[in-house]
């Protein structure tokens, strides 16, 4: 693994973590020319699962762009790393049981769980990720569902 502090390939790892219900391993690495420490991410390549799009397109399933929106709605909430990493795979693995084998599941449905997630989850990030996912035209439409989830005013 390359060191993203000085570019060295000699690495040790330092500690190993499985995640995901064994889907996922988390390392802790330490390089050896710098003593810098990061981490990496493993996870078995399995035949790619495609994301059929509104428009019909045919996509493949992406963890990263999964990870970013889930990311990007609990930013700055209190919630590390590990506890997104988790949700993100989680959503993943219900992901492959709906499709039920097809190896295809709707848009749609992928982000119905990260609001369903969500909602349970941090009120806020569910209304920061249904107001892209929705597409709310006007304020009306926001406010309607900030009613709907049931957030009210400290």
């Amino acid at each position: 693994m390359r060191c993203p502090h000085c570019g060295t390939v000699e690495d040790k790892v330092v500690e190993s973590r499985t995640l995901a219900n064994g889907d996922a391993v988390r390392r802790r690495r330490e390089c050896i020319n710098c003593s810098y420490r990061f981490t990496s991410y493993e996870r078995i390549d399995e035949r790619q699962f495609m994301v059929v799009k509104n428009d019909g397109r045919r996509e493949p399933f992406d963890h990263v762009k999964l990870e970013r929106g889930v990311v990007r709605a609990l930013e700055k909430r209190p919630f590390s790393h590990m506890e997104i990493e988790n949700i993100v795979n989680e959503i993943e693995d219900e992901t492959a049981i709906l499709s039920k084998g097809s190896g295809e599941i709707i848009s749609s449905v992928i982000g119905d769980l990260v609001l369903q997630r969500l909602e349970k989850l941090d009120k806020v990030a569910y209304i920061r990720f249904a107001s892209v996912y929705k597409k709310f035209k006007d304020l009306d439409e926001f406010i309607e569902e900030i009613k709907k989830v049931g957030v009210e005013k400290q």
